[in-house]
C-alpha cells in the first residue's frame, strides 16, 4: 500500500517538473522576445534572459 503511495506521489513530482518546464521553454521561445520587443530591450539582454530561463528550465 505504502509502495503504491510512492509511485503515485513520484508520478505527481515528475508531472509537476515538467509542467514548470515546459512553461520555462515557452516563456524563453515566446513570451520573452514578444515582451522584449514590445518594450525595446536590446537582442544581446533578450538573449542572455533567454539563457537564464533555459537554465531554469534544466534544473527543474
Amino acid at each position: 500500500m505504502n509502495q503504491a503511495k510512492q509511485v503515485v506521489g513520484t508520478d505527481q513530482s515528475e508531472m509537476v517538473s515538467l509542467l514548470l518546464g515546459a512553461g520555462f521553454a515557452l516563456a524563453s521561445l515566446i513570451i520573452l522576445p514578444a515582451v522584449a520587443q514590445r518594450i525595446g530591450l536590446g537582442s544581446s539582454l533578450t538573449i542572455a534572459l533567454r539563457g537564464a530561463l533555459m537554465r531554469a528550465a534544466s534544473r527543474v
